[in-house]
């Protein structure tokens, strides 16, 4: 008997004009289309857990986000609120302040700017997250609506393993402690979901996650499928690309599917290994 396997999408920026790891979004729209008229329902990570445990939860995808840009309020929450996905967003917990509610496509009103990436990247690294990011406000919001569910992307989203000076895995246990600490200060609770930043993660990380209660490690990690015999440490989730629904249609269908998925899965890997050995 073929196991079913749940495609985790990853996102990072709903936002006019697209750009870095970024759908418009008439694209996004799109792809939420595609999704129900094909009988797809956003679910929550404890359906996708029970899942994984070897439950029956339909036909569904997990819609995750990373970072908690500004632009997943502004546009991306009005669409799914529209077509009642659910979705989570993953949090990088120091850069989140606080502050009144900003307009959405769905209150009207002055939008506030959304930057690309990079803009966002630069605004961050200069002290002035809060122009970019999600205030604790509209999270507050989301949360309240049932659809929009945070969890931890750690505290500073830094790769400490690329900082010769430091000690990574003191570092990780500070960032994994003061992420818990800002969300059940904020939120009243902390989940034993983690999603990697930068999608790095090693056998320490690993290890330094699951003793501070983090059960559910969510990779970058495209070409794999999330069945019952998929380790919680190991979560395969793919980049969703600003394209059409039929695309995200195809690229489900390719990576996901019992027969296909395997063969589709086995060479991507195999030619990324042949590109890093270039």
């Amino acid at each position: 008997m073929f196991k079913t396997s749940i495609p985790v999408l990853m996102y990072h920026h709903v936002r006019p004009g697209a750009g870095m790891i970024a759908c418009t979004p008439e694209n996004f729209e799109s792809q939420l289309q595609w999704l129900r008229a094909n009988g797809y329902k956003g679910l929550s990570l404890d359906e996708f857990t029970r899942h994984l445990a070897g439950e029956d939860v339909g036909k569904g995808v997990v819609i995750t986000f990373d970072d908690g840009y500004l632009n997943n309020w502004v546009y991306a929450f009005p669409l799914l609120k529209k077509y009642g996905f659910k979705a989570t967003i993953f949090l990088v917990t120091s850069w989140l302040h606080h502050g009144e509610l900003r307009p959405n496509t769905e209150q009207g009103g002055d939008l506030p700017v959304c930057p690309d990436h990079h803009e966002c990247e630069a605004r961050i690294a200069a002290g002035n997250s809060d122009e970019v990011i999600l205030r604790w406000s509209e999270v507050a919001a989301m949360q309240q609506s049932g659809l929009i569910e945070f969890h931890s992307h750690t505290h500073t989203h830094t790769r400490w393993d690329k900082q010769p000076a430091e000690s990574k895995n003191q570092k990780m246990q500070w960032e994994l402690a003061q992420s818990k600490q800002a969300l059940v200060r904020e939120l009243g609770e902390v989940s034993n979901h983690l999603c990697w930043p930068q999608g790095y993660f090693d056998e320490d990380y690993v290890r330094l996650a699951q003793e501070a209660g983090f059960k559910y490690l969510y990779t970058t990690q495209a070409f794999g499928r999330n069945t019952t015999s998929t380790p919680s440490t190991h979560i395969h989730r793919f980049a969703v690309r600003n394209r059409p629904g039929t695309t995200l249609g195809k690229r489900i269908r390719s990576g996901h599917h019992p027969l296909i998925a395997p063969i589709f899965n086995g060479f991507k890997q195999w030619r990324r290994s042949q590109k890093g050995q270039r």
